[in-house]
């Protein structure tokens, strides 16, 4: 299993794993999660790796059916700014590919910030570490394992 089922197992947390065909093709692995799971795409979140001006990388979660807004995990991070990491750089640290990096069982632990809106579900999807497997669980356990956080980091959809 991945190393972040393992930690979910270890550390007896509750969690149910979603297996689905990966398609090769597929544009949006988290779209395609959800729609493969039928599952609300609101409550797929993607974990994304972005570089603050520091060198710290840091982890962001937020919904498949968002984007990221760098501005505001920056904020939430008390940077002055962040941009994407290099894929490279983020396969390497996290010892995933993307597409399949989990923000459990990384190599190196990196600071999580995870959006505002998971507090809103009892439970939330988020990447077992493998392209076509998800990790069904409670966002309180996903911060409290990830030692992270809550903020509002995602664009806001009325602009």
């Amino acid at each position: 299993m991945t190393p972040a089922v393992n930690i979910l197992k270890k550390k007896k947390i509750a969690y149910t794993l979603h297996r689905y065909h990966h398609d090769q093709s597929a544009h949006s692995y988290g779209l395609e999660a959800a729609q493969k799971l039928d599952l609300p795409p609101e409550r797929v979140f993607k974990t994304l790796v972005a570089s603050l001006d520091t060198g710290e990388l840091v982890v962001a979660i937020v919904p498949v059916t968002s984007m990221l807004n760098l501005k505001l995990l920056a904020r939430a991070c008390t940077s002055k700014k962040c941009a994407m990491a290099e894929k490279t750089l983020v396969e390497k640290t996290t010892g995933y590919v993307l597409g399949g990096i989990s923000p459990l069982g990384q190599k190196k632990q990196l600071r999580t910030i995870i959006d505002s809106s998971a507090k809103l579900f009892k439970t939330m999807y988020i990447s077992a570490g493998r392209r076509g497997l998800e990790i069904e669980m409670n966002p309180l356990d996903l911060v409290h394992l990830t030692r992270g956080s809550f903020a509002a980091i995602m664009e806001d959809s009325s602009s």
